[in-house]
């Protein structure tokens, strides 16, 4: 099954009774992953039968969320990243509250690629409406778009977040699994190169202590070992822990502020990790407008870079609806 066909697919919705925990399906996540391991071709380039190529033919629902008692817990995410406090769920908060029903689809036995090793390689989210403390929600969460990738295989996950039955947040996290490829034989779509990036004139600098992977770790629940165990991050390639993507991301755009305004699109492309403790350097500058529509206002773009390499940690845009 390719990508095009995988879109027009009628996917089945189950109601969850509520949103579930992280722990547990980390936990759970591991032993699927283990599972993939043993069962992966030799080749180690193709998955091992026609029905492991398909992802699940469900989304996952949750209704009647109530956000009536997340005034402590918002108030510390706000405070970590950077935000005004206030009653508003940002955009980065709704993230972290959608994002263990996509993290349920991720460790179904039949989802296709392993949860650890998935490397989060962007995101974009639109906010079409406030949604303030009180609101009862509506949360879902698919699996879509599998395609090829020159180093494997990409997916999307889609969370959406409704109140009052109106649509108020739509994100999709595109994922990377390295090694894995299609039965279907479709190829990678050719990528644009992209331009060599020369720093900017930084409009801050974050210097992130060793701590901010378990603090964001212990606000999200994401408590990947990666971020918040040295000897857990050695495992997988690091030198240190790293910074939760998401982190980076929600202080930049916690940075941009009320310019936003109350509905916005946001997106974020990752490259170099953030190393922990670190520095980072970050530009946020307004979008030029292009002039067809005067009087509009473009948004923004922001980059964040290592000032001793050179190097490109994340790169990204608001841009007010």
């Amino acid at each position: 099954m390719t990508a095009a066909t995988h879109e027009t697919r009628n996917p089945r919705l189950v109601t969850l009774p509520s949103l579930p925990g992280l722990g547990g399906l980390y936990a759970k996540g591991v032993a699927s992953s283990g599972r993939i391991a043993v069962t992966r071709s030799p080749v180690g380039r193709a998955l091992p039968g026609p029905r492991d190529v398909v992802l699940p033919d469900v989304v996952y629902r949750v209704a009647d969320v109530p956000t009536s008692g997340v005034t402590e817990h918002l108030t510390d995410y706000q405070r970590l990243v950077g935000e005004r406090v206030c009653d508003t769920l940002p955009a980065g908060y709704l993230h972290v509250l959608a994002f263990p029903l996509a993290t349920a689809l991720m460790v179904r036995g039949d989802f296709p690629l392993p949860l650890l090793g998935l490397v989060h390689v962007s995101n974009a989210v639109s906010v079409h409406r406030p949604v303030q403390v009180g609101d009862v929600l509506e949360v879902r969460a698919s699996a879509e778009n599998l395609r090829a990738h020159r180093r494997g295989v990409q997916v999307d996950l889609v969370t959406e977040v409704s109140t009052g039955g109106e649509l108020a947040y739509r994100g999709v996290s595109t994922y990377l699994a390295k090694g894995f490829g299609l039965l279907s034989g479709e190829r990678a779509a050719e990528e644009v190169p992209r331009e060599e990036f020369v720093p900017p004139l930084p409009t801050a600098r974050w210097e992130l202590g060793s701590g901010v992977g378990r603090a964001y770790g212990a606000i999200s629940g994401d408590r990947n070992p990666i971020h918040t165990s040295v000897l857990g991050a050695k495992a997988f390639g690091f030198p240190r822990t790293i910074a939760h993507g998401m982190y980076t991301a929600a202080r930049a755009l916690a940075e941009v502020g009320a310019a936003r305004g109350d509905a916005y699109d946001w997106t974020v492309e990752f490259e170099k990790p953030v190393l922990l403790p670190g520095t980072v350097q970050v530009a946020i500058h307004r979008v030029p407008d292009d002039g067809a529509h005067p009087g509009a206002d473009a948004g923004f773009a922001y980059t964040g870079w290592n000032g001793k390499s050179g190097k490109r940690h994340f790169s990204g845009t608001v841009t007010p609806r």
